[in-house]
C-alpha cells in the first residue's frame, strides 16, 4: 500500500459501519490525498431495505462521506448458505441485485463485477502511463549501476593472462584517479560531492593542503617551549610548554652563560649560546611535525582504499590492497619519517645558519622596540608624567643636563644581563626565520615529494606487470562468490533491458494514440480506417517478439491486473516464471473502438498473441 504506484483497493463489508473498519485508517496512513485509492463496498444483501445503515453506505458508495478521487464499487458476493456456485450464476443473482431497490438508482458503472474488472483494468492503464517515464529513468539508473558493477569485475578470469589483463585495465584506473586527485582536478564522478565526507576525503589535495595550514598554525602557536609573559586567556598553553616571564627567562640565561663562559669580554655572549637557546626552545617541533607527517600519512592511505575499491570488486580490491598497496604504505610511512628526522637535524644538532635578510631586521626591530620602552621611562619619569603627549608646555625652564643624566641612567649596568638580553633577541629572532623555513620544508620536502608524489606510481600498468604470476592469482583471480555476481548481474541487466523496451514500446503506443486523438477534429477519417489497416493496438497485437528463457516480469505483472507488483517488481529482478494466463488486463474501450471501431473489442482474447499479453 506504501508503494507509490500503486492502486489501493480498500475493502469495507456492508456487516459493519464503515466508521469502524480499520481499512479506511490504513488507506488513509498510504495515501492521505485519497488520489490512488478505490474504495470498495461488499455485502450489500445484508443491509435492511430503508434502514438509515442502508443509506449512509448508499451515500458511501457515491463518494460522498469518504471521498477518493477513484470514488467507490460495490459487489455482492455469493451466499455462502446455498451452497456451490458457478461464476456465471453468481454474475446473474448479483445483477438481479443491483436491478431494484435502492441500488436501482445507482449508476451501472458503480456496481458490479463485470463493470469493476473494466473500470481496474482503465484504472491500472493509467496509472502504469502515467508513471512510466519515471520508471524507465529508474529502470536506466539501475542499468546504469549493473553496468558499472560489471565494469569492476571484468571480464571472466579463468587464466592467468585475463587475470593479468584486469589488473593492467584496473591499474591503469587507479593511476589515473590518484593524478587526478593529486593535481587537484575533480572532474571524475569518482569524487562525489565535496558536502560530504566522503567526497572529502577522495579530494586528497585538498585534504593535505588544510594539514599543511593546521601544522603551520600549530607550530607557531604551540612550537616554542618557553611562552614568555602570557596574559591573554586565548594564549593556551600546549602539552609540550612551560610559561614564565621574561625577567625569569633572562635569569636562566645569564646562568647559563656564566656556566659557559669562555674568552668573550663582559657584556658579550659566546655565539654558541644561541644554538643551546634555540634549541631548547624549538623542542617541541618534533612532536609536531611527526603528528603531521602521520595525519597525512593515514589521510593518504584512506584515499587510495577508496581509489582501489571504486576501481576493482570486492574481492579484487581487498588482496590488491592486503598485498600490494599496504605494504608500499607502510615502507613510505617509514621513508616519510626519515625524511622528517633529516629536516630536524639542522635544527637540533647544528649550529643556526642563515643568510635571510628577515633575521636581521627582526632583530633591529626587537631591540629598537626595547630601546624606544627604557627611553620612555626615563622620559616619564623626568618629566613626572603618566604618559607623554604628542605636545608638552611648562613654565619652567628644562634642565638639559638632568635629563641627559635620566636618559644615560636608562642603560642596563648589569653586563650579565645585558648579554642575556642580547642573546635572547638574537635567538628570538633566527627562530622565526627558522620556523617559516621548516615549515615549508616539511610541506615541499616531505608532504609534497615523499609522499604526494609517490601515490600514483604505488600501483600502476608496470607494477602491474612486473608481479609474480602467483601474486596475480592471488589478486585477480576469479572467486567463486565474483562469477556468482557476474551471473546475477548480467541476469539482472537482461531482465531491466527487456523491461525497458517494454516501456518504451507501450510509451510509443500512447503517444501515438494522443497524437490521433488530437487530430480527430481536424480529419473526420482520424477515427475510421480502411479494410486492409490496422490501429495501434493491433499493429503491436502481431508484433512477434523472441521467446527467451528469460519471460518478462513486466508482461507477468501486466497481465495479473496488480499495479503494485508491474511496477517496483521489475526493478528488484525476481527470479523468472513461466508467464500466466492473460484475462484481467483490458485496453480502454474508447481507445480501442476509436482505432478500430470495435473489432478489437470483438476479437477474443486468448487468440491475442504473446506480444499483445506483455503489454
Amino acid at each position: 500500500m506504501s508503494q507509490p504506484r500503486s492502486i489501493i483497493l480498500a475493502v469495507v463489508s456492508a456487516k459493519n459501519d464503515f466508521a469502524n473498519q480499520i481499512i479506511l485508517r490504513l488507506a488513509r496512513d498510504a495515501d492521505p490525498s485519497g488520489n490512488r485509492t478505490l474504495g470498495v463496498i461488499t455485502k450489500p444483501d445484508i443491509l435492511v431495505a430503508g434502514s438509515e445503515s442502508e443509506a449512509s453506505f448508499i451515500s458511501l458508495a457515491k463518494n460522498q462521506d469518504v471521498e477518493f478521487r477513484l470514488g467507490w464499487h460495490v459487489l455482492k458476493n455469493m451466499d455462502s448458505e446455498r451452497g456451490h456456485w458457478d461464476l456465471s450464476e453468481r454474475d446473474v443473482q448479483e445483477w438481479k441485485f443491483f436491478s431494484r431497490g435502492i441500488w436501482e438508482d445507482m449508476p451501472r458503472s458503480l456496481v458490479g463485477v463485470n463493470t469493476l474488472r473494466t473500470r481496474l483494468s482503465k484504472l491500472l492503464l493509467g496509472q502504469i502511463a502515467a508513471e512510466l517515464p519515471s520508471l524507465i529513468e529508474e529502470i536506466n539508473a539501475k542499468s546504469d549501476v549493473c553496468r558499472a558493477q560489471l565494469s569492476k569485475l571484468g571480464q571472466p578470469r579463468a587464466t592467468l593472462n585475463a587475470q593479468r589483463s584486469y589488473l593492467f585495465h584496473i591499474s591503469q584506473s587507479f593511476q589515473s584517479l590518484v593524478k587526478t586527485a593529486v593535481d587537484g582536478t575533480y572532474n571524475e564522478p569518482f569524487f562525489e560531492p565535496a558536502q560530504t565526507d566522503v567526497g572529502y576525503k577522495r579530494r586528497i589535495r585538498a585534504v593535505i593542503q588544510n594539514l599543511n595550514a593546521e601544522f603551520a598554525a600549530n607550530l607557531a602557536r604551540y612550537g616554542h617551549y618557553r611562552q614568555l609573559d602570557t596574559t591573554e586567556e586565548n594564549d593556551a598553553i600546549g602539552e609540550h610548554q612551560i610559561q614564565m616571564s621574561r625577567d625569569d627567562y633572562l635569569d636562566d640565561i645569564g646562568t647559563l652563560l656564566e656556566r659557559t663562559r669562555g674568552r668573550e669580554l663582559p657584556g658579550t655572549y659566546d655565539p654558541m649560546i644561541t644554538r643551546d637557546l634555540f634549541q631548547d626552545h624549538s623542542r617541541p617541533w618534533e612532536g609536531i611535525s611527526r603528528n603531521h607527517v602521520i595525519a597525512a600519512w593515514v589521510a593518504a592511505k584512506e584515499f587510495l582504499q577508496q581509489v582501489v575499491t571504486y576501481v576493482a570488486d570486492k574481492a579484487t580490491s581487498t588482496a590488491l590492497f592486503d598485498k600490494v598497496i599496504l605494504p608500499a604504505l607502510i615502507e613510505l610511512r617509514e621513508t616519510l619519517e626519515q625524511g622528517t628526522a633529516e629536516l630536524l637535524a639542522p635544527h637540533q644538532q647544528r649550529h643556526p645558519i642563515t643568510y635571510n635578510h628577515y633575521f636581521t631586521e627582526t632583530l633591529q626591530h626587537t631591540r629598537n622596540g626595547r630601546q624606544k620602552e627604557q627611553l620612555r621611562e626615563a622620559l616619564k619619569r623626568h618629566f613626572k608624567v603618566d604618559r607623554l603627549p604628542s605636545a608638552y608646555g611648562t613654565d619652567d625652564s628644562v634642565d638639559l643636563r638632568a635629563l641627559f643624566d635620566s636618559l644615560v641612567r636608562s642603560t642596563e649596568p648589569d653586563m650579565t644581563k645585558y648579554a642575556s638580553e642580547e642573546a635572547l633577541d638574537c635567538m628570538l629572532a633566527y627562530y622565526k626565520v627558522a620556523l617559516k623555513r621548516f615549515v615549508d620544508d616539511i610541506a615541499t620536502e616531505v608532504v609534497e615529494m615523499k609522499l604526494l608524489c609517490t601515490l600514483p606510481g604505488i600501483f600502476n600498468p608496470v607494477t602491474a606487470f612486473d608481479m609474480s604470476d602467483e601474486l596475480v592469482t592471488q589478486i585477480a583471480g576469479e572467486s567463486e562468490e565474483s562469477r556468482s555476481l557476474r551471473e546475477q548481474l548480467n541476469k539482472k541487466l537482461r531482465v531491466l533491458a527487456k523491461g525497458s523496451d517494454t516501456c518504451r514500446r507501450f510509451v510509443g503506443i500512447r503517444g501515438l494514440e494522443f497524437q490521433n486523438e488530437s487530430s480527430e477534429s481536424n480529419n473526420p477519417r482520424a477515427t475510421q480506417f480502411s479494410s486492409g489497416s490496422r490501429s495501434p493496438f493491433e499493429e503491436v497485437e502481431n508484433t512477434a517478439i523472441p521467446e527467451h528463457d528469460d519471460q518478462n516480469e513486466y508482461s507477468e505483472s501486466l497481465s495479473s491486473g496488480n499495479a503494485a507488483a508491474a511496477v517496483p517488481d521489475a526493478l528488484d529482478c525476481p527470479e523468472p516464471e513461466p508467464e500466466p494466463a492473460v484475462d484481467s488486463l483490458e485496453l480502454p474501450e474508447e481507445s480501442t473502438s476509436k482505432y478500430a471501431k470495435g473489432s478489437a473489442k470483438k476479437k477474443s482474447r486468448k487468440s491475442r498473441p504473446q506480444a499483445y499479453n506483455e503489454v
